[in-house]
């Protein structure tokens, strides 16, 4: 049983401020209210204390499980549906339409802080793949946060695999890119956008945790930036966040490059 999903429990912790929803805007709006059609509000579940041990940082963090509220509803209700039918067994269905984002709270953020938008990866993040330069990017960005004066946050995005292609397409373009296309070609060899990633759900959190103050962002895709302006955050600084890089990702941050990244041709000398 999904605790969240426990009417007792969702009350239990509404109570204790622990979960919030939220606007468009990044407003604490009432939990309880009735859904609108069209409504794009994000439930926020937090602050849990989770010590974190990742290449180079070892630290506590506060992490925010967030997740939309058109989402969990329809999740809700199916919950509803497989318990009045003794369906417990089939519970396991309801991750598939559940994209659950995060935020890590690093140290105690102050003006003009840090901050990491990532999108998940599999491969890299958990696998330790070196195709590509995110697993190293996650562990430089929790150091990089931990060690500004201004702390900062990390906003973790389920459901950008393969900047938003999803892990079975990925898979078809790692294919594709070992018979000679690069990362954007294999995406169009699929009859994908080279880029679907959608920030909204971003941008709302960093409007609830930072408002519409200035903030640094560790990024070389200048493309994020304008994502997150098309949402209201146009007083964003760009840090550069180049990290892992080897013999395996040399070709894929090069098509990167390409692209429009902000990446020099000395970065891709920093390690190998």
């Amino acid at each position: 049983m999904f605790t969240y999903l426990n009417p007792e429990i969702r009350q239990r912790l509404i109570e204790q401020e622990k979960l919030v929803r939220v606007n468009s805007e990044g407003q604490i709006i009432d939990v309880s209210s009735p859904e609108h059609p069209g409504e794009l509000a994000v439930n926020v579940m937090g602050p849990i204390p989770m010590p974190m041990s990742l290449p180079g940082v070892n630290i506590t963090v506060q992490w925010y499980a967030a997740v939309r509220s058109t989402e969990l509803h329809g999740v809700e209700t199916l919950a509803s549906d497989l318990m009045a039918r003794g369906g417990q067994h089939l519970f396991a269905h309801l991750v598939s339409p559940l994209a659950v984002n995060s935020v890590l709270v690093v140290g105690e953020p102050k003006e003009n802080p840090l901050v990491r938008v990532h999108s998940n990866c599999l491969t890299g993040d958990v696998f330790g793949s070196q195709r590509c330069d995110c697993g190293p990017q996650l562990a430089e960005s929790i150091a990089r946060i931990s060690e500004d004066p201004a702390g900062g946050y990390l906003v973790y995005m389920a459901g950008h695999e393969g900047r938003g292609i999803g892990l079975w397409a990925k898979a078809a373009t790692y294919l594709l890119q070992d018979a000679g296309e690069d990362t954007y070609e294999a995406n169009r060899s699929l009859g994908l956008p080279d880029d679907c990633r959608d920030f909204s759900d971003a941008a709302i959190l960093l409007k609830h945790f930072v408002g519409l103050k200035p903030f640094r962002l560790l990024t070389n895709n200048p493309k994020k930036i304008d994502d997150l302006a098309e949402f209201g955050l146009h007083d964003v600084t760009r840090q550069k966040h180049v990290t892992g890089v080897g013999q395996f990702n040399k070709r894929y941050l090069h098509a990167k490059q390409t692209w429009g990244h902000g990446l020099d041709d000395e970065d891709f000398q920093t390690e190998d």
